[in-house]
């Protein structure tokens, strides 16, 4: 789709370019819009691969067959407690008991400034975002004071006690700003 829409625009300006001198400058321009858009939407394309590695109970590896090395994937739209805080390596090993050697589809969304990826991570069809959160192994993400894609699964987990609800634990960005990140990404 980005791809035709690109092509169109720039046959459409070639079209209306009048003058001949810079056509070959209008030619290598189109190209590289091609190329740029090609490699714009494989970036983003769904994946599917086999996590290798749990980093915490946000973050994980995957390998995608295709690839020779895996990718650091973030799942999007949730935040789960620093392995040095109270409920981290809970979480992590929640992460890992679902996920760890299962074959998983990432359907990414951006990439942070870590060069991770920040994608929407499925198992057998079942977000594991959504999982983590209505366990109580992490928050949901609220954007600008607007609630995120799990917050109703957040605000059950909580009022039940599930997880580290079941303690007095700290959210993750708060205890980032005190204390900083446990360990590098």
């Amino acid at each position: 789709m980005i791809k035709k829409y690109y092509f169109h625009l720039c046959f459409r300006a070639f079209y209306q370019f009048k003058q001949a001198q810079a056509a070959p400058k209008l030619i290598a321009t189109i190209f590289l819009a091609y190329i740029a858009t090609d490699a714009l939407a494989a970036k983003f394309q769904e994946q599917t691969g086999v996590v290798t590695r749990v980093v915490d109970g946000d973050t994980l590896w995957v390998k995608n067959s295709a690839n020779t090395r895996p990718v650091k994937v973030r799942i999007q739209g949730i935040d789960a407690p620093e392995i040095c805080q109270l409920g981290g390596l809970q979480a992590r090993e929640a992460l890992k008991r679902k996920a760890l050697g299962q074959s998983v589809t990432v359907t990414p969304k951006a990439h942070d400034d870590y060069g991770r990826t920040i994608g929407i991570v499925h198992l057998q069809g079942h977000d594991i975002g959504r999982w983590m959160v209505a366990q109580g192994h992490a928050w949901a993400y609220t954007y600008r004071n607007k609630k995120g894609p799990y917050a109703d699964e957040f605000q059950q987990a909580q009022s039940e006690g599930r997880g580290m609800f079941n303690n007095a634990s700290e959210d993750p960005r708060l205890f980032r700003k005190r204390h900083g990140s446990c360990q590098p990404h």
